[in-house]
């Protein structure tokens, strides 16, 4: 395989492959002797670390190399290490079926079995060249450019740690494992969908990211094998290219509606996968930041690859541990399943900066807990689909919300702030924009207001409208409603004038509480029908009260059933 024997380096500025001589390459394999020592295991994991960890010399090579480790008489540990950049998943089981070929034929005295090779890697290189461009790349990149327009540019998942001003690819790997009946049952819903399994799972992955981000338009991102004409499956290099899938979970889809729609946006794909990556990502030109990967950060992949575990005769293979391996996560979350003794298997490879294993643990759980729904019928909707294990919705929807408490059932909402205003006078209160207000300080500025607002009738059932921006003062005013005994009325200074003009008419306030350059957006037109009915500037017209008691006003009448507030909405909450 030329690949293997090609190196990189700089000419002009450019970089250049040299494919150096068969009859000048070798296959480098270091030979480690470790029979008999005592600490054979933990050198054999520090060997094998530092294997992975050591970087290629893309200019001077080789690109491949070995480590055969002896253990004993009869255990040997083998590692092979390939770049990336003349290599691919696929290339991986190539190298094992052919490894396993000319052992078979070596160890009985036989020739080279393997046929010569009718194409190389730099055959494909030019041929896929002249195929991209021209009429061929303007119509896929067109298609990519219009499917991936207005995709959301970040999937905003939950994380338990922020994210890094610049990507961290330090990363973590997690086993997957589906049981046989969950297998079954998820490929009887393929066939009668006419989803292939890739498909069925994927879909069944993004219900899980939807649910976690609120995001019903998402991208993910998917290997593809690239590997469509016969000439090249027995090739090693790489040919493996990204496709961004996107996927819309909108309207209230069922089951079998959404695996339509991921079976037609994946087919759409595959017949435009030949454009790389690097151009879709410039004809789409998502704006581009170093803390993210581009047009999604999460991926699943389902390949469809040969076994990559030789077969040697004579020998039982066991595939080593990989915990001394040096995992390297390029997007947030990359899911990787395929199918193995009717069981699905796989893993999660996810960025360590961002999430915990507890966490991706957890995420997987409800991916579990999806395909289980999706099997049961397609019928269903998606946005029925449970997702939480019975445990875990439990806490949520009813020890979460377990909030009951034993308080003075006596006392108003305000009292209970004057009661702590007494314990700890000196104590930050309020902070905001530079000022600090202890709990004494707060407390005294809205007593001084609320014995004025009770000077001008407010008491019990009373509005008083509030339209003042996030600020001291208006926890000022709040309190002050409070306090003399009335119910406040926010009025967002960001709402269209007509909309604060009408609810000013329909809630009849007995005072206006607000800020001098917001009384234009209340409209003056607004303010002149509501006779007779004071609108006080917190800050222009504060002398007016300036000298009133700083002492908390007589409760009277009020009691905790009075009106505390009217809040105007659109329905969806309140």
């Amino acid at each position: 395989h030329e690949a293997l024997r090609t190196t990189f380096s700089l000419a002009g500025g450019e970089p250049v492959q040299r494919i150096a001589p068969l009859g000048e390459s070798r296959f480098h394999l270091v030979e480690h002797d470790l029979g008999g020592q005592a600490d054979a295991e933990e050198e054999l994991r520090r060997l094998l670390s530092q294997e992975w960890s050591t970087p290629f010399d893309l200019e001077r090579g080789p690109l491949i190399r070995g480590c055969l480790v002896r253990l004993g008489e009869e255990e040997h540990a083998l590692q092979v290490t390939m770049h990336h950049v003349v290599s691919d998943g696929w290339s991986a089981g190539v190298w094992a079926a052919e490894l396993s070929a000319l052992y078979a034929a070596f160890r009985s005295g036989e020739a080279d079995p393997l046929p010569g090779l009718a194409v190389q890697y730099a055959d494909y290189a030019v041929w896929q060249r002249r195929w991209v461009e021209g009429e061929v790349l303007r119509q896929q990149a067109e298609y990519w450019k219009r499917t991936l327009s207005g995709a959301p540019e970040l999937l905003e998942l939950p994380t338990d740690r922020p994210r890094p001003a610049e990507m961290d690819h330090a990363g973590a790997l997690l086993g997957v494992a589906l049981d046989e009946e969950l297998t079954a049952g998820l490929k009887a819903l393929s066939r009668r969908q006419g989803t292939t399994l890739f498909m069925t799972l994927l879909a069944g992955w993004a219900v899980v990211l939807s649910r976690l981000s609120g995001q019903e338009d998402l991208v993910v991102g998917t290997p593809t094998a690239n590997r469509g004409r016969r000439e090249i499956e027995g090739l090693i290099g790489f040919f493996v290219n990204t496709l961004a899938l996107r996927v819309d979970l909108s309207g209230a889809p069922t089951v079998g509606e959404l695996l339509e729609r991921v079976r037609e946006r994946a087919l759409e794909a595959q017949q435009n996968q030949d454009v790389p990556f690097e151009q879709v990502v410039e004809a789409v030109q998502p704006a581009r930041s170093l803390a993210h990967s581009p047009l999604f950060q999460v991926t699943f992949a389902s390949e469809a690859a040969p076994g990559d575990e030789p077969r040697l005769p004579g020998l039982r293979v066991e595939a080593m541990d990989r915990a001394a391996e040096r995992v390297s996560a390029k997007y947030d979350l990359s899911l990787s399943l395929g199918e193995s003794e009717g069981r699905i298997v796989g893993g999660a490879q996810y960025a360590a900066s961002l999430f915990g294993r507890s966490t991706v643990e957890r995420y997987l759980g409800y991916l579990r807990r999806v395909l289980e729904e999706m099997a049961a019928g397609p019928e269903r909707p998606v946005a029925g689909l449970e997702m939480l294990p019975e445990e875990e919705r439990r806490q949520v929807v009813e020890g979460w919300n377990a909030t009951e408490a034993e308080y003075p059932r006596e006392l108003c909402v305000h009292q209970l702030f004057e009661a702590q205003a007494r314990r700890s006078p000196d104590a930050v209160a309020l902070v905001s924009a530079g000022e600090a207000l202890s709990y004494a300080e707060l407390n005294a500025r809205a007593n001084r207001l609320a014995h004025h607002l009770v000077g001008l009738g407010v008491g019990p059932e009373a509005r008083v409208a509030v339209c003042v921006e996030r600020s001291a003062e208006m926890v000022v005013a709040l309190l002050a409603v409070l306090k003399a005994g009335g119910a406040f009325v926010p009025l967002d200074p960001e709402y269209p004038p007509e909309r604060l003009g009408y609810m000013l008419r329909d809630s009849a306030p007995a005072a206006v509480l607000t800020q001098g350059p917001l009384l234009e957006r209340l409209g003056a037109a607004e303010v002149a029908e509501l006779a007779g009915v004071p609108v006080l500037d917190l800050a222009g017209d504060a002398a007016a009260w300036a000298r009133r008691p700083e002492s908390d006003p007589v409760r009277g009448a009020l009691s905790p059933e009075h009106l505390v507030y009217v809040i105007y909405t659109s329905g969806s909450t309140g």
